[in-house]
């Protein structure tokens, strides 16, 4: 059998199907009703590998398993995760191995195939020692557990008045000096040490930093920024690529100081990172970032060391974390992030919208556009891959659902 490559359907290995799924969705981010509704026949080889995909029209007959226009596609992509099961990425050393192990395996039983870990602002030494942590840690990957990508540096580039919980000691103005103590014998990259970077692109120094940063192959980020449309344009044009929590930690979408948010959707090709709890931003806010920006739109989770645990008081740093319904805030009432999967926010979000294929892209289709700076579709992610990393989404009730191929249906 030849190798052949196409819109409408691939198949990429010369070992033949063994069987067939048929009646099956792609997530995707197109709204018109010909692409929501569009169905596809999925063939898997003796390995469990997926090796075929084809286009089909509605109602065929075509030989396989019935999906029932249930959705299929590549597990979840976190890029901003801070910690979970009581463990802090910021505070890691080398005697975590074994809970940083647990926690990668909870992400995998939780849908999540990879991860940027994200280290919020603190010390240099605890940065780098955090980074070589996580270096030996990929290092080690196995299949069956969540992979680890470069770390996502949230910080210490910040606008001292949007820090939100960061603290404000540690933050600094941006320099390459700065950079270099922080940096100096890591990499960048999506798969290297570093993976992204969020600044404030608008501080003095701050678009030299981009150039740099960007230069090197980190994904910058705006987050955690005064800045306003036009210093959003022109971060834009010096390399920054994506929004860090949009609408969090920035100036608002007014109708006379458009800011940030609204220079990334006229300027098209900015990931739009979004916190889908429907307490960072409102639903109708998030809906909205959905109908005008489908594709640029990415979901995360920011979840932090609680992440796994029960509600109750915990720890941020050195100060306490009340953590109530999945929400995490600092005493003073300081939003610090959430203990929510990711895959929470794909099921509000679709609740919301109603435009569940975009919902399933937004945490597994997008969050690759992001970092490999391609526009990959689903198509893209799925072939060659195992069947057993795949998701399986089903609408019940109005409500998404998923699960891996085989096992039971999950909440």
């Amino acid at each position: 059998m030849t190798a052949s490559l196409g819109k409408d359907g691939a198949i990429l290995s010369r070992r033949r199907p063994v069987r067939w799924l048929s009646n099956v969705r792609l997530p995707g981010t197109d709204r018109s009703a010909e692409a929501i509704d569009r169905r596809w026949r999925v063939g898997v080889d003796d390995d469990d590998r997926i090796v075929a995909v084809q286009r089909i029209s509605r109602g065929s007959r075509a030989a396989g398993e019935d999906w029932q226009g249930d959705w299929l596609s590549p597990m979840g992509v976190d890029l901003q995760i801070n910690g979970g099961l009581g463990l802090a990425f910021p505070e890691l050393k080398e005697c975590d191995r074994d809970r940083l192990d647990a926690l990668l395996q909870r992400l995998w039983e939780d849908g999540v195939e990879a991860i940027a870990p994200t280290i919020v602002t603190c010390p240099p030494e605890d940065l780098r020692r955090a980074l070589a942590v996580l270096r030996e840690a990929r290092q080690r990957h196995r299949p069956g557990r969540c992979r680890l990508l470069g770390a996502h540096l949230e910080g210490p580039f910040l606008a001292p008045v949007r820090r939100g919980a960061h603290p404000g000691d540690q933050i600094v103005p941006p320099s390459a000096d700065a950079l270099r103590a922080r940096l100096e014998g890591f990499l960048c990259g999506p798969d290297a040490d570093i993976a992204m970077v969020t600044l404030a692109p608008e501080r003095p120094g701050g678009e030299a930093l981009v150039r740099d940063l960007a230069g090197r192959g980190a994904l910058v980020c705006l987050g955690h920024s005064e800045a306003d449309e036009g210093q959003a344009r022109a971060a834009f044009a010096a390399g920054v690529a994506m929004l860090t929590h949009t609408f969090n930690a920035m100036p608002g979408l007014g109708h006379r100081a458009p800011g940030p948010v609204a220079a990334a959707l006229l300027h098209g090709g900015i990931a739009l990172g979004l916190i889908a709890d429907g307490v960072h931003v409102s639903p109708s806010l998030a809906v909205l970032l959905q109908r005008l920006a489908p594709a640029q739109l990415t979901l995360v989770s920011d979840a932090l060391a609680p992440y796994g645990l029960g509600d109750g008081t915990h720890r941020w740093d050195s100060r306490p974390l009340i953590v109530q319904d999945g929400t995490c805030r600092l005493e003073d009432g300081t939003l610090a992030g959430v203990t929510l999967p990711l895959l929470e926010g794909v099921r509000r979000l679709a609740a919301w919208s109603g435009e569940r294929s975009a919902a399933i892209a937004a945490a597994t289709v997008t969050p690759w556009r992001a970092l490999r700076r391609r526009p990959l579709q689903a198509i893209d992610l799925l072939l060659h891959r195992p069947l057993s990393a795949c998701l399986r989404w089903s609408e019940h009730g109005g409500e998404l659902s998923w699960r891996r191929n085989g096992e039971e249906q999950l909440p």
